[in-house]
């Protein structure tokens, strides 16, 4: 049973390998049986590429069999078409567009599978290159709000140094007139006299003109530093929502991509390998002798062009002979006078008519 099936995988003539010998039918049977288990190997393969972009288990499975079955309707077809003949370079010749697309059937079930065997590695290249994009994208959306940031924390420094400067000179002041009252500066001498006095106003003045401006600028300084608190907050929000895209980021085409960035000689023999099983059956029916199948094949499709040859000369006998006799036939007709007498006599009656109508015609113009 399971020799049957492989035999039908194999796109060979049933009627035919049915009559052929044991050794000849286990041939096709492992010819089949490669066929299948590399159909089975493109379903597991696609099944996996697509749950990385679907992650949907069902989805998957129901793509990657119709692309299994799609390999395998491909495979059987390439193996089956390949006949025998008595030149190698013919057959080569005859096999290199199946080669090719063998080829690249081969590339396409290879590196989804490539992915799955290499997989922690290949996480660990996402697993960098997430890093490195989260801290570029942190740094963007920061250069993004770093004009309204920057002018927010200028203008609240330039409030707080304003109020700095003013704390200077009221703190100069008043050393001024403790000094000029000790009699130690100014006009040296110990007392409260005018020129104390008017310090001492001057300082009184800074003093309340100090306590009006810290009374207004820490107002202000309030409403910038939660305006400070809202634009980081705006920040972070911007991360936080752009994070789970940079999250994601390890689709069908990243993977990929990281599987390029990895040592290419393990990838590189592991397609060599499913590049081998796709063209084993056709390397392996290029090399193997013509055998009993191939003689019956060839017997049976020479019976056929036999058949057509007849039919093709039998057809142009027939045509021939027909159109001799028809030759004939309208030969004997040409000398016959009831029939000629017939046609003359439908020709002048046609004469008429059409001399009739011109007349017509020529008095309708008068």
């Amino acid at each position: 049973m399971l020799k049957r099936f492989f035999i039908l995988c194999s796109g060979v003539d049933s009627d035919i390998v049915n009559g052929c010998s044991n050794g000849e039918q286990n041939k096709y049977a492992g010819i089949g049986a490669t066929v299948f288990f590399t159909a089975i190997m493109a379903f597991i393969a696609s099944s996996y590429a697509l749950f990385t972009v679907f992650d949907n288990t069902y989805i998957a499975m129901a793509f990657g069999l119709l692309w299994g079955l799609l390999i395998f309707n491909l495979d059987r077809f390439i193996v089956s078409t390949i006949k025998k003949r008595d030149n190698f370079m013919d057959e080569f010749i005859q096999a290199t567009p199946r080669i090719i697309l063998a080829i690249i059937i081969a590339i396409v079930i290879s590196k989804p599978l490539e992915i799955k065997i290499f997989q922690k590695e290949i996480a660990t290249v996402l697993l960098k290159e997430k890093n490195e994009m989260a801290m570029a994208n942190k740094k963007q959306v920061a250069n993004y709000f770093k004009t309204d940031v920057d002018k927010n924390k200028t203008e609240i420094d330039g409030l707080k140094l304003d109020i700095s400067k003013k704390e200077k000179e009221v703190a100069a002041l008043y050393q001024s007139y403790i000094t000029e009252a000790e009699g130690s500066a100014g006009t040296k001498k110990m007392g409260k006299g005018p020129i104390y006095k008017e310090k001492r106003a001057a300082y009184d003045l800074a003093n309340t003109q100090l306590d009006s401006l810290k009374n207004t600028n820490s107002k202000i300084i309030v409403e910038k530093e939660a305006t400070a608190k809202t634009l980081q907050s705006d920040l972070d929000k911007k991360v936080t929502e752009t994070q789970p895209i940079i999250d994601g980021f390890d689709g069908l085409m990243a993977r990929i991509n990281a599987l390029n960035k990895l040592p290419w000689l393990p990838s590189f023999f592991i397609m060599l390998l499913f590049l081998a099983i796709e063209t084993s059956p056709i390397i392996a029916k290029l090399l193997s002798p013509r055998g009993e199948y191939d003689f019956k094949q060839e017997d049976a499709e020479m019976g056929i062009k036999n058949v057509i040859a007849q039919n093709r000369y039998q057809s142009d006998l027939q045509k021939k002979t027909d159109a001799e006799i028809y030759d004939k036939v309208y030969a004997d007709i040409k000398d016959d006078k009831e029939l000629y007498n017939y046609k003359k006599k439908g020709a002048l009656e046609l004469l008429k008519l059409q001399a009739d109508g011109f007349v017509e015609k020529q008095k309708k113009a008068i």
